[in-house]
């Protein structure tokens, strides 16, 4: 195994200066991902390919801004007071940290899920005795 294999499996920190703070935005842990997932559960299937931070933050601002901060581990009043700019670098550095674990296992369990679910709904349903 070499350093590029290490990197896929356990991706590397990324440094951040914003708003006069130095993060490091590393993966979660297995503790933070119970509020993660429920905090991106409603745009998860957004996440793959390039998602565009600013339909998300329209459609699922609370959302969002309660990932970013869980994924940097800084308080929410924090996040929500970034400028956009730096609020969109923050997002990016968030997901593509944990990339592997929201577009490889979270988005697709949704969508497997959710078409689960419309089968079952969609099939017939019980007449009232």
């Amino acid at each position: 195994m070499n350093a590029s294999d290490l990197d896929v499996m356990v991706p590397p920190a990324q440094e951040l200066d914003l708003a006069g703070r130095c993060l490091s935005i590393s993966p979660l842990v297995v503790g933070e991902l119970p509020a993660m997932l429920k905090a991106v559960r409603p745009f998860a299937q957004q996440l793959a390919g390039d998602p565009d931070w600013l339909a998300l933050l329209a459609e699922h601002g609370d959302a969002l801004l309660s990932a970013l901060a869980l994924g940097s581990r800084q308080p929410r009043e924090w996040v929500d007071a970034l400028p956009l700019d730096e609020a969109i670098a923050l997002a990016a550095a968030v997901f593509e940290v944990n990339a592997d674990f929201f577009v490889h296992r979270v988005a697709p369990k949704i969508g497997t899920l959710a078409q689960s679910l419309s089968g079952r709904l969609a099939g017939p349903t019980p007449s009232p005795a």
